[in-house]
C-alpha cells in the first residue's frame, strides 16, 4: 500500500490504528490502507452505524469527514496517506464556520491513491 500510495501522489505519512475518538481532518482528504486485521469504525460522526474493514479494504475520507475506531483486532494496521503538499490536523469539535470555509478550499486530488490520474477519484469527485 505504502509503494502504490506513493507512486500515485499520496505519499503515506503515518503507521498505526485509528483513534477511538471521533475526529476529523480540516486540512487535507486522507486515505487509510488497512494493512493487517480488521476493525469496525463510524464513519461521518456520532450515531453513524459501524462499518467493519478488513485487511485489503481502502478508504478514501474528504476533508471534515469524521471517524473513530470503536473495536479493533489486535493485529490491526492502517497506512495512513495524503495527497502531496497537504498537512492534516486533528479536529474533535463542531468546526466553525471559519473552518469550514477553509475546508471548502482544500483541493480535489489530481490523481486516486489506487490508480493514479486517470483512476476514478479525480474523474468522479465533483
Amino acid at each position: 500500500m505504502e509503494r502504490i500510495f506513493s507512486a500515485n501522489g499520496w505519499p503515506p505519512q503515518w503507521r498505526n490504528g485509528v483513534y477511538s475518538f471521533h475526529h476529523y481532518h480540516s486540512t487535507a482528504h486522507e486515505v487509510l490502507g488497512f494493512a493487517a486485521g480488521h476493525a469496525d469504525l463510524v464513519l461521518g460522526g456520532e450515531g453513524n452505524a459501524p462499518l467493519t474493514v478488513h485487511a485489503g479494504d481502502v478508504l478514501v475520507l474528504p476533508t471534515g469527514t469524521g471517524h473513530c475506531r470503536i473495536s479493533a483486532s489486535d493485529d490491526f494496521l492502517v497506512i495512513g496517506a495524503y495527497p502531496e503538499n497537504e498537512h492534516w490536523d486533528i479536529c474533535r469539535t463542531a468546526a466553525s464556520p471559519e473552518t469550514l470555509a477553509s475546508m471548502r478550499k482544500v483541493r480535489f486530488p489530481h490523481s486516486d491513491p489506487l490508480t493514479g490520474p486517470s483512476g476514478a477519484l479525480p474523474r468522479l469527485w465533483i
